[in-house]
This record gives structure tokens, sequence and C-alpha cells, in this order.
């Protein structure tokens, strides 16, 4: 059963586990199961996605019941007039604040703007050798990416020297194997915690909030947090 977070007459949100896709996609003929799929069995009622998350990538995923709420809420999106909030642990010890202003290639070569800002909320050391190092470090960071392109968040934290635990495009390889080996850990930590918006219909705000998968919890708890 899929965790619902929210719903109302043209809204509906759930917290995606990872590694669970949206939707039927052709890069990902291995999967059997997917978002839609699932929510509308459950729910027995028809849904489209109002935005995408990757599919290594857990948390708030928000659907609308019809096609004008789909639309309008899309265009909100691409407006970038959705505060989106999410958590993340990284390799190292990250600034206590950082603003990362750095353009991102499309498929097919060109530049688009791109702006992720993001705090520190804990840091840890573990003594684990890594390296030419006698211990490991890692935060947790709360992460607002102001504009959506694809994989913003992963190759901004990377770009920053901080890439994100789990990471197996965009990250580094190392930490990943020693997560699998240690701690049989594969899962990608990032977790989209928070939606803030206004309403398409009724023009209220609307803050939906998901609490992190348990893959994610287990890791923070292996971190001291």
């Amino acid at each position: 059963m899929l965790d619902i977070l929210y719903q109302d007459d043209y809204l509906i949100a759930i917290n995606k586990p990872h590694g669970l896709l949206v939707h039927r996609s052709t890069i990902a003929a291995d999967a059997s199961e997917f978002a839609l799929q699932l929510l509308r069995d459950q729910i027995g009622a028809r849904v489209n996605p109002a935005h995408r998350l990757d599919r290594a990538t857990g948390g708030v995923l928000l659907f609308a019941f019809d096609k004008e709420t789909e639309i309008a809420m899309q265009q909100q999106f691409a407006d970038n007039r959705v505060n989106k909030t999410y958590l993340a642990i990284v390799r190292g010890y990250a600034r206590d604040a950082e603003d990362i202003d750095y353009p991102l290639k499309k498929e097919n070569g060109t530049l688009q703007e791109a702006f992720t800002s993001y705090v520190t909320l804990k840091r840890t050391e573990l003594p684990v050798p890594f390296g030419k190092h006698q211990t490991s470090r890692y935060s947790l960071v709360e992460v607002k990416p102001s504009t959506g392109r694809m994989h913003q968040i992963r190759k901004h934290m990377s770009h920053v020297n901080h890439p994100i635990i789990g990471d197996t495009t965009h990250g580094c390889n190392k930490q990943n194997k020693l997560f699998r080996e240690r701690w049989e850990m594969t899962t990608l930590m990032l977790h989209a915690s928070k939606l803030n918006f206004k309403h398409p219909v009724t023009g209220g705000g609307i803050t939906i909030e998901a609490p992190v998968n348990p893959e994610f919890k287990r890791v923070m708890e292996i971190m001291g947090w």
C-alpha cells in the first residue's frame, strides 16, 4: 500500500518509495511496478502525475484527478512557483549554507541556468577508514532547488564535491561501494521532504510533507542522527 500524504477532490500526494518509477518508461524495461498504476488500483480512480521524481528518489509525489488540475499544476512546476524541499546525505562536511549557481547541459548539449541552495542540518565523523583517511565524514543537508533541471540536485551536490550517497550516476563510486559492502545499502540518499504551493482550484496555500523512508532512516541511524 502506498502512503497517501494528502488528498482532496482535485489532488492526491503519496510518499514515493525509493526505486519506484512514476510511470511506465521505455528506458526502464526491468520495472514491473509503477506509482501511477499502484495508486490508481489502490484508490480505484484515475490519476495523472503533476510532476516527476527520479526513480531513485523517494518522497512527496503529487498527482491530479482531472486534466485541468494536472495542466495547472504542471504549469506551476514549470514556472518554478512550487517551493520544493529535499533532504540529502552527502559525502564530507558541507558548508553551513551555500548557493549553487551552475548551468547544466540538456541532452542536446544546450546549457540551462540552474540554481540550488542548501543548508547543513547535521554533520558526523564515523570511525570508518576511507582511502587515505582514518575516518569518514558526512553531512545531512536540506536542499531547495529554484529551477527544475534533470538530476539537478544530484549534479549540483557533486559539483561542490559533496556527492549524494548512493548516487550511481553523479556520485562517488568508492563511497557507494563502501556503503554497499559495509551496510548493504544501495539506496540514493535523496528524499523529497516537502512541497509548498498555491492550490490550482481553491487558491489556498498547501504544504505537503513526507517522512523519510525506511532506508533513509536506517542510514541516519548509522550516522547517529
